[in-house]
């Protein structure tokens, strides 16, 4: 019996063995498998099938480098279930068949046998998926002809525009077979440069700084932009995590995902004691890697993942758990953490490859300044006759009369800006994020 069929079959068992969790709704199939990318590592794929073959196929991918699809993006944003099992009414499920996808090798049930099975480059995340995807459409043939988008969410962005580049490539060379119909990038670390240089002046203008603090966090985001400039890229990302601690420290802990709420207390970087505050100097990026890794590990995500999940799954190795090599998986990628990718977005423009950018109006660590500075630097031939568009309202599908959204397109490229919404767009605007997704995959609304 081959691994796919195994899978199928442990799910049917897997179900009257634990009865227990719900369905994830009528007319939803469940598919899982690993793939095996290079020797000893191990990647995780879970699929819903929508109830009908007419819908698009769309993957999912979490950002951080480390935040798993199949736990943070399935039960807390897009998936048929949320963390308590019950069903979600913004489930993106009912738009769309949805395949999560944990990567890096690392991210929550994929895995590495070895040392050195990390990724250290998103070129090694995209050549890991490339394996993934040519083993998913051979084993599930008939989305071959399935309109298929990436959409993305964070460093999940990064890794989706480098991703689709290849998978075009693919395409094209006929080593996969897929109708690859375009990429979203959702509050994407794309060009991460312009966010940290955009942090001070957004706090500035929503009143979370002072003058004081300004000078503060623009002194600390130029130290960070110095260190890129001279291509000096592990550095520019330990640079990077002590300007999020200043930023904390003058804003008396800001949320980065969400500048309307404060950063929870357990979570905050304190300037006293004055043994926190020296550790904190001591090893920035130590603390910033669990303080960002571990909020798309919650304990009772962790515990739902390792506990009744990985029971129903069946197939996840004795010595494996959901998250455990998360914070490798960051510190592997950390030399590359900075570096942009905003060429990549002008080479699948030009290649004519559908692309969105869209973006939460509280999101702080991608903040819409940032996204809209590289945007505008783009060398795409059609960038001239986007910008002189106006943006078109969106009502709020949640709040009738109330505008939930501005977006505008041109040819292969549109932008949305999401508003009372930060970085994770479709747990703080359920309604208009499914709304969003079905205009992108062009469908009725």
């Amino acid at each position: 019996m081959g691994r796919f069929q195994t899978s199928a079959v442990l799910f049917f068992f897997g179900f009257l063995l634990h009865k227990g969790l719900p369905s994830p709704g009528s007319g939803t199939t469940e598919v899982w498998d690993y793939v095996e990318v290079r020797p000893g590592a191990h990647m995780f794929w879970w699929l819903y099938s929508a109830d009908s073959p007419d819908l698009p196929l769309v993957m999912w991918l979490q950002g951080g480098p480390g935040g798993s699809g199949s736990g943070f993006g399935n039960f807390e944003e897009i998936g048929p279930l949320n963390r308590d099992l019950q069903p979600r009414n913004t489930s993106w499920v009912q738009a769309a068949s949805v395949l999560f996808v944990d990567n890096p090798v690392g991210t929550g049930f994929s895995y590495t046998e070895r040392p050195d099975g990390f990724a250290t480059d998103v070129a090694t995340v995209a050549s890991d998926m490339l394996v993934l995807l040519q083993h998913f459409f051979t084993k599930q043939a008939e989305f071959q002809s399935v309109p298929f988008y990436i959409f993305s969410e964070s460093y999940g962005g990064k890794m989706a525009a480098v991703i689709s580049l290849e998978l075009t490539k693919a395409i094209t060379k006929g080593t996969v077979k897929c109708n690859f119909a375009g990429v979203a990038l959702g509050d994407s670390w794309i060009s991460p440069l312009d966010s940290v240089m955009t942090w001070g002046p957004y706090l500035y203008v929503t009143s979370l700084l002072d003058d004081y603090g300004l000078a503060d966090v623009t002194k600390a985001a130029e130290a960070v932009k110095e260190a890129v400039n001279n291509k000096q890229f592990l550095k520019a990302t330990e640079l990077w995590s002590v300007a999020e601690t200043v930023v904390e420290q003058n804003t008396n802990g800001v949320n980065f995902y969400n500048i309307l709420t404060q950063e929870p207390d357990d979570k905050r970087t304190k300037s006293s004691p004055e043994g926190d505050f020296i550790l904190t100097m001591a090893f920035p990026l130590v603390l910033q890697i669990r303080r960002h890794i571990q909020r798309l590990h919650s304990l009772s995500l962790s515990e739902l993942m390792n506990g009744p999940i990985r029971k129903k799954l069946g197939i996840i190795p004795q010595n494996v758990t959901w998250g455990g090599q998360a914070e490798e998986v960051f510190s592997n990628m950390a030399g590359d953490f900075m570096r942009p990718v905003v060429d990549t977005v002008d080479q699948l423009l030009t290649a004519g490859v559908n692309v969105t950018v869209y973006n939460g109006q509280l999101d702080l660590i991608v903040d819409t300044m940032g996204q809209e500075l590289w945007v505008k630097r783009l060398k795409w031939e059609g960038l001239p006759f986007f910008n002189k568009l106006r943006w078109t309202a969106l009502d709020d599908p949640a709040s009738p009369g109330a505008t939930g959204a501005f977006y505008k397109n041109y040819k292969n490229f549109g932008f949305y800006w999401i508003l009372k919404a930060g970085h994770m767009i479709p747990s703080d605007q359920g309604p208009m994020a499914l709304q969003m997704l079905k205009m992108i995959t062009q469908q009725q609304v």
